[in-house]
């Protein structure tokens, strides 16, 4: 279907040019700045053998045909993760990637089903770093872009501002006031009905077939996320267990893990973590998602197997990765993210 103004219409790309023009300048500055801090671009490949295993991920399927016509499935990706760590266990020790990446079911204004992450790992540095690291990136976006100030849907923040940082248990506590570590056990187990009671206390809506993490979901987005980042940014950490697929444990409490997000203006632009490096626990969690993901969307996506060997190898390290196109967006104003996209989708 053909959109209403398309994009390459010349008085339209006018209007949008200047965006462009500061995506691209941005892009360069925050290269410069990884490679100033001794970080090595790399390039991963988009086809992989599992398109990640995380339960509402949805990937674009293809698959190849060898020249004797066997086929094999492939996706592609929807991060660079598994072929980053795979790179951190041959021995680089700080990447950084602008990844093309395809995630399907998602569009409107902050969802694009292309778009643009920037992923970086530092082996041996702790998760804490990342924290200094988005603050910075921040910072720059803001100046490269010439602006003092985000704003999106009525919100503002201030790119230059040290953000806050808070658990998600505080944020829970502050925002909706639910105790988020009542309903979860010593153990980090989920008590349902726990967390389903008090979110409905909280004026959340609970399905009957909702699980504990649907719940939480809920009210992250309902409760939470419209307060986060106002004023200036919030780093929102210390995420339940099993909300962190790919995170390590926080020392000290099986009910949390070492994941925060970065949010400004109610916006979320980036997920960070502490890297988990239990091979045997990644699975089990793999497992466990993909379990999920049959159970509401009726399919699975196969484990990557060379992903697993790699990670019993692989550095203690934390990683993350950042929405290029949402910071592009708040940075220049724009009202979505297709306005910063050279060809959007119609």
């Amino acid at each position: 279907m053909q959109a209403a103004s398309p994009f390459w219409r010349a008085d339209i790309h006018q209007d949008r040019r200047p965006r462009l023009m500061a995506r691209g300048a941005t892009l360069r500055a925050m290269r410069a700045w990884f490679e100033a801090r001794g970080f090595v671009e790399v390039e991963t490949a988009a086809l992989q053998v599992s398109p990640g295993n995380e339960t509402h991920l949805h990937a674009f399927a293809s698959e190849a045909i060898s020249p004797r016509g066997e086929r094999a499935p492939l996706y592609l990706r929807t991060s660079p993760e598994f072929a980053a760590k795979k790179l951190l266990s041959a021995g680089e020790r700080r990447i950084f990637e602008f990844a093309r990446v395809w995630r399907n079911r998602e569009r409107g204004p902050l969802h694009h089903p292309e778009f643009t992450l920037l992923e970086w790992y530092r082996a041996g540095e702790p998760y804490e770093a990342l924290m200094d690291d988005c603050a910075a990136l921040l910072a720059l976006a803001a100046e490269t872009a010439g602006t003092t100030r985000f704003e999106f849907r009525g919100r503002a923040c201030d790119p230059f501002a040290a953000p806050e940082r808070i658990t998600v248990a505080e944020a829970f506590h502050r925002f909706a006031g639910v105790d988020l570590l009542a309903s979860l056990a010593a153990d980090g187990t989920p008590d349902r009905g726990a967390l389903a009671g008090a979110a409905t206390g909280a004026g959340v809506r609970v399905a009957d077939d909702d699980g504990w993490s649907d719940i939480f979901s809920r009210v992250i987005v309902e409760k939470i996320e419209p307060n986060l980042g106002v004023g200036r940014p919030a780093i929102l950490c210390e995420y339940p267990l099993g909300e962190a697929a790919l995170a390590r444990q926080k020392p000290g409490d099986a009910r949390v893990a070492e994941r925060f997000e970065l949010y400004a203006c109610g916006v979320e632009l980036a997920n960070c973590f502490a890297e988990l490096t239990d091979a045997a626990e990644q699975r089990r969690r793999f497992e466990a998602d993909m379990d999920e993901k049959q159970r509401l969307y009726g399919e699975r996506y196969p484990i990557d197997e060379d992903f697993l060997a790699a990670l019993a190898t692989m550095p203690a390290a934390s990683g993350a990765a950042l929405g290029f196109d949402r910071l592009v967006m708040l940075a220049t104003g724009a009202a979505r993210v297709d306005d910063v996209i050279w060809t959007p989708l119609p």
